[in-house]
């Protein structure tokens, strides 16, 4: 597999998409510890948006893998 250098076009794309994602993972984060306060939270509705973090915090991680390896020169 051959790997090209990323063009400023996609760094730009990839930098705004990965804003994106760390901004709906701290509202995730803030909507799960004000849940988590709560005396009758619904567990499974916890449970279902701590997965949705697990999985932007994937895809943040690759996001910036991407940015790291293209910066590596």
């Amino acid at each position: 597999m051959i790997l090209r250098p990323l063009t400023e076009a996609e760094i730009i794309d990839i930098r705004h998409k990965l804003n994106q994602l760390e901004t709906e993972h701290r509202a995730l984060d803030r909507e799960v510890g004000h849940l988590d306060q709560l005396i009758n939270a619904d567990p499974m509705l916890i449970r279902r948006l701590k997965k949705q973090k697990l999985a932007l915090k994937e895809r943040i991680s690759v996001l910036r893998h991407m940015l790291n390896l293209d910066t590596s020169d």
